[in-house]
């Protein structure tokens, strides 16, 4: 499929291919949606194999934003930075600065923080050459890490889909499987062990499943056992596509509920965890608490107001599961119902022209 079509598939506006030579700066950077607002979405940065991936990766995760912002009430559309690197070995000030430079040019279009294979520091010299970007740390007037507040509203959508199945909110006592233990995961597994949670847990890297294992009692098993691990909720936290025709069979679960963008590698996925009785918290919404911190350090952040927000992720799923058995649609579907509506009564209501002042 041509670019232009993979654009059009999904209504895609925009997509920008940035390069710069003495960085080694290779970036794509999507745009999907301002209609409601301008774009907001983060700076990813993995080595990936073929242009293609990053590509494709850049197209699912801009989507995927759109999706996110307007279903969190926010005002702002979706777009994704995928920078193509590795984030271990390739990161340098000209790196990060060259990206900001292309960042400022489009002029407000789009704003961008941290994402998987980015941190802080990373937008501290990013910042030396756009205004446009969020999640600082706090000594650089920012709001600072948002995984701690994504990870917040991941604990309580798990809150709400307990709630739909089992019918009390409380986690304790229930067995959870967490695959991936990185900047939010490790915090989804601190709530979960406070509230006195089972915990059965993967990661990729041996060293972060040792180092919290210490902290927290858990029990590690190995990358592909983790789909099959008998339990009540099963919390993808690391990459996308991971419910999938080989995955979800194996899958002994009542519910799926983590942060991880993109689960469903196709949205018939959705429909086959629906079919085996299997809740899914639709990851659009569920992980919001990032984006939400970052849309209020737009405004002028306020540390009590984001996590108001971010809390509100319990109430918006208790929306959607509502939706879904109302009408007899799988709870992605009846999600993607909340979004396409505000989209559609926002959308009309500006094109009511306002002068500018």
């Amino acid at each position: 499929m041509g670019i232009f079509d993979a654009m059009a598939r999904d209504g895609h506006e925009q997509v920008a291919f940035c390069r710069e030579e003495v960085s080694g700066l290779r970036a794509i950077i999507a745009i999907h949606n301002t209609t409601i607002g301008p774009a907001l979405g983060g700076c990813r940065m993995w080595p990936y194999e073929r242009e293609e991936e990053a590509l494709r990766d850049a197209l699912r995760l801009s989507r995927g934003m759109t999706e996110k912002n307007t279903a969190a009430g926010l005002n702002y559309g979706g777009a994704k930075c995928v920078l193509w690197g590795n984030p271990a070995t390739d990161k340098d000030e000209a790196l990060f600065r060259a990206l900001g430079r292309f960042i400022e040019g489009f002029q407000g279009r789009y704003r961008t923080g941290t994402d998987v294979g980015t941190t802080g520091q990373d937008f501290v010299w990013m910042s030396s050459e756009t205004k446009y970007v969020v999640a600082l740390p706090e000594e650089y007037g920012g709001s600072g890490d948002t995984a701690r507040t994504t990870a917040f509203g991941v604990w309580k959508g798990m809150k709400a889909c307990a709630r739909e199945v089992f019918g009390s909110d409380s986690l304790r006592g229930l067995t959870v499987a967490v695959q991936g233990l990185g900047k939010v995961g490790s915090h989804v597994v601190r709530h979960l062990h406070e509230e006195g949670a089972r915990l059965i847990a993967s990661d990729v890297d041996p060293k972060r499943l040792e180092a919290i294992s210490t902290e927290i009692p858990l029990r590690v098993v190995d990358g592909e056992e983790i789909y099959g691990i008998d339990c009540d909720i099963f919390s993808p936290n690391a990459m996308g596509g991971v419910l999938n025709d080989r995955t979800i069979p194996r899958l002994r679960c009542r519910i799926v509920a983590g942060a991880a963008n993109n689960q469903l590698e196709e949205l018939r996925h959705g429909d086959l965890l629906h079919e085996r009785n299997v809740l899914y918290a639709p990851d659009f919404i569920i992980n919001a608490g990032g984006v939400i911190q970052a849309a209020d350090e737009l405004e002028g952040f306020n540390r009590d107001r984001a996590m108001r927000k971010a809390a509100a992720i319990y109430d918006q799923l208790l929306t959607v599961f509502r939706i879904s058995r109302e009408r007899n649609i799988p709870a992605v579907r009846a999600a993607y119902v909340l979004v396409e509506e505000r989209l559609r009564v926002l959308g009309a209501l500006l094109k009511v022209h306002v002068p500018h002042r």
